[in-house]
């Protein structure tokens, strides 16, 4: 990123709407700093969002508000064990044409047409259906009846999962947990903060949120994060980080091939740098660091990480392994 005026403006810019744009949230949502910011880096980084939690800890409140306060169009699609395919990217009807009287295929677009689709339990349907966000996540297209729609700029699945709960649940496949950015734990609120929800959601509030960027100035901001420079070293410093999860990787840790099945592909890394770059921008700083990178690696490589029965008999999970290898991992250079 060159250091022209344009740039130093937009720079500016982004760093006054993310903090308005915590401060709007703050009206609604008490405490979860952490996941908030996450969620903002992800969105600004053009990456979807799996939020894990358990029940009532505003989850859905908090993507449905980040979606009101960015004028994006907002769809939300509960995920049941009956929901279809076709629920979710659309159908075919059969409609007349009144000049020719001729019956023609009308495609109706699907929730899965809009900016920010919250994807409420998206473990609770089948596979199939599943699916059917793939395309979309990915290339964000939809296919049907051998037609290719293009989704309108930005989009972002925002995806909640109990970890509770698992009975009438279908696991997200791998490749499907591969689409998500950042896997976000949310946790129970502190003593102090459930006092202040208990307060405020048990009188009449009137939450006013003002509208702070549009979709056309996210798109720009995006394209902000990609011109954001990234030294050499540190790009080898998230290949090493995401390499050294493969318990087949030569010089693997003996950890690594005790606890670890299978360690997380190349997408990893991508999401690292990102992550880094939006982090040391919204920061007010021209270029990411190590530190930015390893605070980027635990949501990004929670979820790309199968662990071993090892590990389970072990009581060892994915968080606690992230963390180990960001102690033996160090910068280069």
């Amino acid at each position: 990123m060159t250091e022209n005026t344009d740039d130093l403006q937009e720079v500016e810019q982004l760093s006054d709407a993310y903090r308005r744009i915590r401060s709007e949230i703050a009206k609604v949502i008490v405490g979860q700093e952490n996941v908030i910011g996450q969620l903002l880096i992800a969105l600004l980084s053009s990456g979807h969002c799996l939020l894990v939690g358990v029940p009532g800890l505003a989850k859905t409140l908090l993507i449905s508000t980040l979606a009101n306060i960015l004028d994006l169009k907002f769809s939300r699609i509960q995920f049941t064990p009956d929901l279809m395919p076709s629920d979710i990217t659309g159908t075919e009807i059969i409609e007349e044409d009144r000049s020719t009287g001729k019956r023609v295929f009308k495609f109706v677009e699907g929730p899965v047409f809009a900016n920010v689709i919250l994807a409420d339990e998206i473990n609770r349907t089948p596979p199939k259906t599943q699916a059917a966000l793939l395309q979309a996540m990915q290339e964000h297209e939809v296919t049907s009846a051998g037609q290719t729609f293009t989704l309108e700029e930005p989009f972002f699945v925002l995806a909640t999962q109990n970890p509770i709960e698992q009975e009438g649940t279908y696991p997200l496949p791998e490749a499907q947990l591969d689409r998500f950015m950042f896997h976000v734990n949310v946790d129970y609120p502190s003593s102090d903060e459930e006092q202040t929800i208990v307060r405020t959601t048990t009188v009449t509030l009137d939450h006013r949120l003002d509208k702070i960027l549009s979709g056309k100035e996210i798109i720009e901001l995006q394209r902000l994060v990609r011109r954001v420079p990234v030294s050499e070293h540190l790009i080898q410093y998230a290949v090493d980080i995401a390499r050294a999860t493969r318990p087949n990787h030569d010089g693997a840790f003996d950890f690594i091939k005790n606890w670890v099945s299978w360690g997380a592909g190349p997408r990893a890394s991508q999401y690292m740098i990102l992550a880094a770059k939006t982090r040391a921008i919204l920061d007010g700083r021209p270029t990411p660091g190590p530190d930015d990178v390893r605070f980027a690696a635990l949501p990004v490589l929670r979820h790309r990480i199968v662990t071993s029965f090892n590990a389970e008999a072990d009581g060892v999970d994915t968080t606690a392994i992230v963390n180990r290898l960001l102690e033996k991992v160090k910068p280069k250079g």
